[in-house]
């Protein structure tokens, strides 16, 4: 903990500068300085005020530590009623230290993009990225996020969806989301199973961190963009102009599609968005297989072949493959109360880290 401590005091004085940086007229008056100055500040205080709480259960251990010298059979039996207590919140802040120091992912505070596929399973697989969606949409809701459709395409006539794009808008949307992304395996009868059989059937979820126009550079010539009459549901302007939109990033070979919005610029606009966000995606991908190679951690890997979680509707079970994680919730979690688990990925995650 020693080397902890000197990293610590470091921190705490650059705290304090920051601190004289905001209260100083002319960096007040230079909005994008005071922006990162704030930003910094900010990202610092949880971190300098357990130190700060650390340091004050430090100095009354110190202190009791030196009352047990007196020769007071009283103030002795009080000390020693207290200091278990005491070494244990030191014990526990150092380790909350110890996570607060580690590695930010850069992402963590940003929006995302939330894509559902259906996989293997016809119509169920369909039906089970809707629940899906739904359950991460009341999740959103219940966080204060808005969530927003960006693109649709059903599954069949017994509803679901065949692929289902949603951004979603909310301070630390990534952090908290960011270890759905991989196969949803659910099994259970499916309401046209006359037998009562079980099925099995897959779902691919995405969780991609929107980027930032500085972030993703796109060059124009390397894009080819067409244009068609969009279908399906869509009022009285469905197959009356040419608004959908399909970009194709030439050198990746990636293709977004667009078309729930009546205007050709807007579903460009969001097919855009969905293209930055692949690409960082795919950078992320890299970058954490990288690591995951490299330190064994298979959480957070994004890898999109990984099965990650099963549905198990007839026990009512949900089990989650990487953490070795079974709760029996199912009808719970699947409307949305789904923060026991992100946590558990979470903790996983910072576990790892520490090794």
């Amino acid at each position: 903990m020693d080397i902890i401590l000197d990293k610590l005091r470091d921190i705490e004085i650059r705290y304090r500068e920051l601190e004289g940086q905001l209260s100083d007229p002319q960096v007040v008056s230079k909005q994008g300085m005071y922006q990162k100055f704030a930003k910094e500040h900010a990202d610092l205080t949880p971190l300098v005020e357990t130190i700060r709480q650390y340091e004050k259960i430090k100095a009354r251990l110190d202190e009791y530590s030196g009352l047990l010298q007196e020769n007071d059979e009283e103030l002795q039996a009080m000390v020693k009623e207290e200091m278990p207590q005491l070494q244990q919140e030191k014990i526990d802040l150092e380790e909350k230290i110890r996570v607060l120091l580690l590695p930010k992912d850069p992402n963590d505070d940003k929006n995302v993009f939330l894509e559902i596929r259906a996989g293997t399973g016809g119509d169920e697989a369909g039906l089970f990225a809707g629940d899906l969606f739904r359950m991460y949409a009341r999740y959103a809701e219940s966080q204060g996020w808005r969530v927003e459709v960006v693109s649709s395409s059903p599954s069949g006539g017994v509803g679901g969806f065949k692929e289902i794009i949603a951004q979603i808008d909310g301070k630390g949307a990534y952090s908290r989301l960011k270890y759905e992304s991989g196969v949803h395996r659910v099994q259970r009868v499916p309401v046209t199973e006359a037998q009562g059989r079980i099925h099995t059937s897959a779902v691919t979820v995405a969780i991609m961190p929107e980027a930032e126009d500085v972030e993703i550079t796109i060059d124009p010539n390397e894009l080819r963009v067409d244009v068609y009459r969009s279908t399906g549901h869509g009022g009285q302007s469905v197959n009356t102009t040419d608004s959908a939109v399909r970009i194709t990033h030439l050198p990746t070979g990636l293709v977004v599609t667009c078309q729930d919005e009546k205007s050709q610029l807007k579903n460009k606009n969001k097919a855009m968005k969905v293209l930055r966000a692949r690409l960082l995606d795919a950078e992320v991908q890299r970058q954490n297989a990288e690591q995951a190679q490299s330190r064994k951690n298979q959480v957070g890997t994004g890898d999109r072949s990984e099965r990650i979680r099963t549905y198990n509707f007839p026990q009512g079970r949900i089990t989650d493959h990487r953490i070795n994680l079974t709760r029996y919730d199912l009808d719970s979690f699947i409307n949305g109360n789904i923060s026991a688990m992100l946590d558990a990925l979470s903790s996983h995650h910072q576990a790892e880290l520490l090794k």
